[in-house]
This record gives C-alpha cells, structure tokens and sequence, in this order.
C-alpha cells in the first residue's frame, strides 16, 4: 500500500473523509431521527457489500438484530458497526476496504470478551458457514453481556 507524506495509504485517507462525512451527516440530529439516520447508513453500506463481505455483514446485522437490539447500528469509517450508548461494540471490516484477503470481524475494547490475559477481538472470515453463524452468535452474545 502506498502512503502520502504523512504515512497514509489512498485507502486509509479515504476511510478518513468517509468518517467526517458520516459525522457531518449526524451534526445536530439527536434521538430517533440521528437513530433513523444511522441505520439507514448502515444498511447503505451492507447493501454495497457482495461476496463473503456482503454474506458476513448481513449475517452480523441479523445476529446483532435478534441477540443485542440495545446495539444501534451505524458505520465508523464506513464499516457497518453497532455501538451502545455511543460506544463502538462490533463492526465488520469488508475486505475491499482495504483491499485484503478476506473481512474481519471486529470487537472494540467496550465488548465484553475478556477471557484471562489474552483474548481474541478481530475474526477473519472467509466463508459464513453454520458454524461461522453459530461462533458469531456465541460472540455477540457474550460481547452484551
């Protein structure tokens, strides 16, 4: 990946206009209506994913949906992502935003997954099997928890 004078690749700069769009388009809208406005944002954003990014999102927004609704869905730098009260829990990283092998899905530090010294927080996906849904469910479940 290249990178400018200050060390960033087209594709992170990118990401970082995507996030200053997505907080202007936010400014001033409080409650349901910057609720409203960030759903459809997000469903924006799974709607343009296809392949296994396209599978994973639609999977992650129908387990987030059924197992943690107190999760509100929105995009942080264009992934889809579901937060709580603000705070980014989940999100998935579509492997054409940067151009990798596969999509990853992702939990921020306020998603309750510590388990001892050492846990994993970012998931390589490279096909949405039953299993896959099941491990993703399991995740979810225990991120809200």
């Amino acid at each position: 990946m290249a990178q400018d004078d200050n060390g960033f690749s087209p594709e992170e700069r990118a990401a970082m206009k995507q996030r200053a769009e997505e907080l202007r388009t936010t400014k001033g809208l409080k409650g349901a209506a910057r609720l409203a406005r960030e759903l459809e944002a997000c469903v924006a954003a799974i709607e343009e994913l296809h392949g296994v990014d396209g599978e994973l999102a639609r999977t992650v927004h129908r387990i987030v949906s059924e197992e943690a609704p107190e999760l509100a869905p929105k995009t942080w730098y264009g992934f889809p992502t579901y937060a709580k009260e603000g705070r980014v829990i989940v999100f998935v990283q579509p492997s054409t935003k940067f151009d990798t092998r596969y999509p990853t899905l992702n939990f921020a530090e306020d998603a309750d997954l510590d388990d001892g010294d050492i846990w994993p927080v970012s998931f390589a996906v490279v096909a949405v099997t039953p299993s896959v849904e099941k491990r993703i469910r399991a995740l979810v479940q225990k991120a809200v928890s």
